[in-house]
């Protein structure tokens, strides 16, 4: 008999109580989601995800200690030191649509980016595609995120990064790029195994000297590797 598929831990972080409460309250009786723990404060976030193994953590920006963007970074720096091999999301669950907090929550490393108002009937399955490493992006902050890409986009010397990569981690990079997000897409997608989009995805990410494959994906569109002449 098979077993059971792995429950996804999710640690919340938020320093409003009653929103806790509420994401609480709405995961707990989720098919294979568990809340593992709560915090209030950057610092207490980057302790638990790393001590507790959480897969998910739902971040907001604005926090005593750490905010969301320094918590995300840390978290992300601290795991890649101690468990690279498991893979840990950050997903951010805020009030501000702020052009300034969304791009820098997604430099840290955030996978995604949702606002409390208007997009707490897509978390359940966010946390579902967070744990798979496909970024998730709330419809309402898309505009500053590509305001973004057009102006870093503008340094020549960013667009001839393009050609640190070999051209078979170009073809992953500008697939995930696209927007297929998951191992098994972009393997479908190219016709290669998912060992191999693995692989390549690690080492683009060593040359490029990015954190995570979020990063990596905003970097390819950044170097125009999202396009179909690439």
């Amino acid at each position: 008999m098979a077993s059971p598929p792995r429950r996804i831990r999710v640690l919340i972080a938020d320093d409003n109580r009653a929103v806790r409460r509420g994401l609480r309250l709405l995961l707990d009786n989720v098919p294979n989601i568990r809340v593992v723990a709560e915090v209030s404060n950057g610092l207490d976030a980057v302790t638990v995800a790393l001590a507790e193994q959480i897969d998910v953590v739902l971040m907001d920006m604005q926090m005593p200690g750490l905010t969301g963007a320094e918590a995300t970074r840390e978290i992300l720096r601290q795991h890649r030191e101690v468990d690279p091999a498991r893979e840990i999301a950050v997903l951010v669950m805020t009030s501000f649509a702020l052009d300034g907090y969304v791009t820098e929550a997604l430099d840290a490393g955030a996978i995604g980016y949702l606002l409390k108002s208007h997009d707490s009937d897509q978390l359940v399955d966010a946390i579902y595609s967070a744990s798979r490493g496909e970024a998730v992006m709330s419809p309402r902050v898309v505009t500053p995120v590509l305001r973004e890409f057009v102006r870093r986009g503008g340094s020549s010397s960013t667009r001839d990064q393009a050609t640190l990569l070999s051209s078979a981690e170009r073809r992953v990079v500008a697939a995930l790029s696209s927007g297929v997000t998951s191992n098994e897409g972009i393997a479908d997608y190219l016709h290669v195994s998912i060992h191999t989009v693995r692989s390549q995805l690690q080492s683009a990410l060593k040359k490029t000297g990015l954190d995570d494959r979020t990063q990596l994906a905003l970097w390819g569109v950044r170097n125009r590797l999202d396009t179909p002449a690439s």
